[in-house]
């Protein structure tokens, strides 16, 4: 059994299973932002299943590269700004709006570094852009010079599976959304 914690020591829930640990000095990295699809061509055998056991969550999943693992273990709640628009030759600025808050539940492969990879649906994330629908990973591309900041930390077995749950998490107020 958990209980829900905000900034200020809020108590809200003692039943609720989803513990959030809001940072007093709040990190931040910067990292090179890519995306993925939960197909096995992209991930492992079992795509369905991220690193850490918890579902491949298209709306709220996001995997760190391993040099990262210490400072963003499974289930940190981050938010993710894009690169400022001297770094920018990504499509961040499209994509932006499905992006809202993460949960780092995956992990990538061994060859990146300083990178953290969104996961998105291959149903149903797909964005116009110049008159012609991609999906959102190929839109976003590579984005150099991305910031995360940590947000907060969810137990992975007992994630949200939105991005409104996650927000209230966030944010503390059921008005308030984590998409952008």
């Amino acid at each position: 059994m958990g209980f829900l914690l905000l900034s200020g020591g809020a108590y809200t829930s003692v039943l609720s299973p989803v513990i959030i640990q809001k940072e007093v000095a709040v990190a931040s990295h910067t990292v090179t932002l890519t995306a993925y699809n939960a197909v096995s061509e992209q991930t492992d055998a079992d795509p369905l299943t991220t690193a850490s056991g918890a579902y491949s969550n298209p709306e709220i999943v996001a995997a760190r590269s391993r040099n990262l693992a210490d400072e963003l273990p499974f289930g940190t709640i981050i938010e993710i700004d894009g690169p400022t628009a001297a770094q920018n030759t990504c499509g961040y600025g499209v994509v932006a709006p499905i992006i809202g808050y993460r949960v780092i539940a995956d992990t990538m492969n061994a060859r990146f570094t300083d990178r953290i990879d969104v996961l998105f649906s291959t149903d149903s994330n797909y964005v116009q852009k110049n008159g012609n629908t991609k999906n959102a990973g190929m839109i976003l591309g590579i984005c150099s010079g991305a910031t995360i900041r940590v947000v907060g930390h969810v137990d992975v077995q007992h994630m949200p599976k939105t991005q409104i749950e996650l927000a209230r998490i966030v944010r503390g107020s059921d008005s308030a959304l984590a998409l952008k």
